[in-house]
């Protein structure tokens, strides 16, 4: 037997067990998993960002796990089980790669996603194109998405260049409005823009901004407890260090890495 199919066949039958048995899993629901699903999903973001491939292995199991609690719940509402789950997404991988499930041809990349998104429109009656955005993910990953959506019909720039002018003319528009003490909305709004912006040039030069901006997080976090550590060291605390004496040792932290 393929051990794939059996080690599946193990954690369906655990799920089971435990659904019957167990008190804490009889009680969870579909609502109560929610934000346990999210921590999940953001601790395997970070376990990729640090290239941890053990912890990536554990943070998928902890996914597959929830995948079959939900299905099992949807089976006690007989609305859907694993088997329903299963043969969705495998009759959507047909049809969204008609490349290789039909007679398209594609060059490149591009065109599958730009062939993925038209499929979409089209097959699941939407009346926009980005209405497949979900309207509660995070600004920054929503805004890669939005660009990513109408570009796929065409609605784009055309060379990186181009962007990186928009970047400029918004930062210079964003510059002007705080020089000229404007109001804290249309500032704001300049703001949202320039992001936009950059977002948008991130996309162009194939950096993903969430990744980027978590991985400079994390190295400021380093720095910073570098300076902390130091500090201690010495007796003192941040409170009574100058700006110059804590840049001292960040300066330091960034000469190690």
């Amino acid at each position: 037997m393929d051990k794939r199919l059996e080690a599946f066949g193990k954690l369906l039958k655990t799920m089971d067990e435990l659904r019957e048995q167990c008190p804490w899993d009889k009680k969870q629901t579909l609502e109560s998993l929610r934000y346990l699903t999210i921590e999940e999903t953001y601790e395997l973001s970070d376990a990729i960002l640090e290239g941890d491939l053990d912890s990536i292995k554990k943070e998928l199991g902890d996914l597959m796990l929830h995948i079959v609690f939900y299905a099992r719940i949807g089976s006690e509402k007989q609305s859907f089980d694993i088997t329903d789950v299963l043969e969705y997404i495998n009759e959507k991988l047909h049809t969204r790669h008609p490349h290789i499930y039909g007679d398209v041809i594609v060059k490149n990349a591009k065109e599958v996603k730009d062939n993925w998104e038209k499929i979409k429109v089209m097959n699941e009656g939407r009346t926009s194109v980005l209405g497949g955005v979900p309207r509660s993910l995070p600004p920054l990953v929503k805004a890669y998405r939005i660009q990513e959506k109408a570009s796929g019909v065409g609605f784009d720039w055309e060379k990186p260049e181009q962007v990186w002018e928009k970047v400029i003319e918004e930062l210079h528009e964003l510059k002007n409005e705080v020089d000229h003490d404007g109001n804290k909305s249309k500032t704001e709004e300049e703001f949202g823009d320039l992001l936009f912006a950059l977002v948008n040039y991130a996309r162009f030069i194939d950096v993903n901004p969430e990744d980027a901006l978590e991985r400079t997080n994390k190295k400021f976090i380093r720095r910073f407890q570098y300076l902390e550590k130091n500090a201690k060291k010495l007796g003192k605390s941040l409170f009574d260090m100058s700006l110059e004496e804590m840049d001292v040792f960040w300066e330091e932290a960034k000469a190690l890495e």
